[in-house]
């Protein structure tokens, strides 16, 4: 009873605010996404999707993505997946930014940081957050403090700190494989669908060619290919425009998640490098 007053006590609560953790998913650390958790989402969207257009079954648009074959509905899904995917993130994103606000170091101007105060400044941490190393910001903080009494010089810090920021530029990037994926697999999709729609097309006025030598049989037949090849260009259509809004999202989240970064480097150069002394008796006793 005590610790879970004492973690609604804090100011921020991972368990509480992560978007998955809400859901009753486990959370994907930093931004990542779990992927079970936007798969139901995409597959809740998809379904609302389709029902909403059962009102609209006379209508050409809903004739497009109900009476195209397989293809529509694979477009439908994996868009919905990839819309869930930057969602997610966006959200998750919004809740890693928060750490930027929080008061982890003393409001004093004259606070040093060493390796004396070390052990204040992570406890400090911790009675702020739940759990530090579920947030990009704190667990940087985190591993530049642990090897703060190892250090004989404030450029060493630095030093952590970049290799620390190279490396969850590298996580980022990671986590947007899958959305990447989709960008490349719903224009193939309709480029898919076309191909079959040709020939399909093509094949049933090769079959009249066989079977009649009628003028006008020959004429009718070539107005249902051309027909036909204007319904098969529709899935290429699909896969196009969902891409491009797909893309155009992933532009929007990964743009905002490299200003994150940034604002990262930020804090820890000012509040971490700036507010760093090693003593001469302390680095001599490093070294």
């Amino acid at each position: 009873m005590s610790q879970q007053s004492t973690t609604e006590s804090r100011t921020l609560s991972w368990f509480r605010s992560d978007p998955e953790q809400k859901l009753l998913f486990r959370g994907g650390r930093f931004t990542r996404v779990n992927n079970y958790c936007s798969l139901l989402l995409a597959i809740v969207g998809t379904v609302l999707f389709y029902l909403t257009l059962l009102p609209l079954q006379v209508t050409y648009f809903a004739q497009m993505f109900t009476q195209r074959g397989v293809v529509p509905y694979c477009i439908v899904g994996f868009f919905f997946w990839a819309l869930f995917i930057l969602i997610l993130k966006l959200l998750k994103l919004q809740l890693q930014r928060t750490t930027l606000k929080c008061s982890l170091f003393p409001e004093n101007s004259e606070f040093v940081l060493s390796p004396a105060t070390v052990g204040d400044l992570t406890r400090q941490m911790y009675e702020v957050v739940d759990e530090p190393r579920q947030f990009l910001l704190l667990n940087r903080i985190e591993i530049a403090l642990s090897n703060l009494k190892n250090l004989g010089r404030v450029s060493d810090l630095d030093e952590i700190l970049r290799s620390q920021a190279d490396q969850d530029e590298s996580v980022m990037e990671t986590s947007y494989s899958l959305v990447n994926s989709f960008v490349w697999a719903i224009p193939v999709l309709g480029f898919i669908g076309t191909v079959q729609g040709l020939s399909q097309s093509i094949g049933g006025f090769g079959t009249v060619l066989a079977t009649t030598e009628d003028l006008s049989q020959i004429k009718s037949s070539l107005q249902n290919v051309t027909g036909g090849l204007a319904v098969a260009f529709e899935t290429t259509l699909q896969g196009l425009v969902a891409a491009l809004i797909v893309q155009l999202l992933l532009t929007y989240v990964k743009t905002k998640e490299e200003e994150f970064l940034d604002d990262c480097s930020e804090y820890c150069v000012r509040n971490i490098v700036g507010r760093l002394r090693l003593t001469p008796f302390q680095t001599e006793e490093v070294q």
